[in-house]
């Protein structure tokens, strides 16, 4: 059986809806694809099988090459790395979250729907690829992911614009 994609969006700053706030939860934007966010996104992805667990130091620097506006925010609480949030602004005012996640020892105890509220508050803030305002805030998950993401992601409000089956 195949893994089930579905792909979310926000339209409007106004549709966000908070997760309880954490305050001790931050995002510190690292500059470039550094080793810490590629270790960080590596160890993020291990538990679902996610291509970055297993990149090697030349398919980082492609993958950093090949999205030149991509934006590396580690997800910290009281200044530990404690996950990954990897935006990319694209033309027509679009912003993909091509990476959220928290690292192993962060998930389960709350965290996520601050997490997520933070990334996608710093999507919004994103300077657009064009002089156009950002018009939307899109990202997918699927069914290897953490069994609470799709959840997290809707209860923020994102909303599925098209599922798709992998084989």
């Amino acid at each position: 059986m195949g893994k089930t994609v579905t792909y979310l969006e926000m339209t409007d700053l106004g549709e966000l809806r908070a997760g309880r706030v954490v305050p001790a939860l931050q995002l510190r934007r690292e500059e470039g694809l550094s080793l810490l966010a590629c270790s960080v996104q590596a160890r993020v992805g291990a538990a679902y099988g996610w291509r970055s667990s297993t990149r090697s130091d030349q398919e980082w620097q492609e993958l950093a090459r090949s999205h030149p506006h991509g934006q590396y925010w580690l997800i910290t609480l009281a200044g530990e790395a404690a996950g990954i949030a990897a935006l990319e602004p694209q033309p027509g005012g679009d912003v993909e979250i091509r990476t959220f996640g928290l690292l192993p020892d962060y998930v389960g105890q709350g965290l996520g729907g601050h997490a997520l509220t933070l990334a996608l508050q710093q999507a919004w803030a994103s300077e657009s690829l064009e002089a156009e305002a950002i018009r939307r805030v899109w990202l997918h998950t699927n069914s290897n992911d953490h069994p609470s993401a799709l959840l997290n992601y809707q209860r923020r409000g994102l909303r599925v614009y098209r599922t798709e089956i992998e084989e």
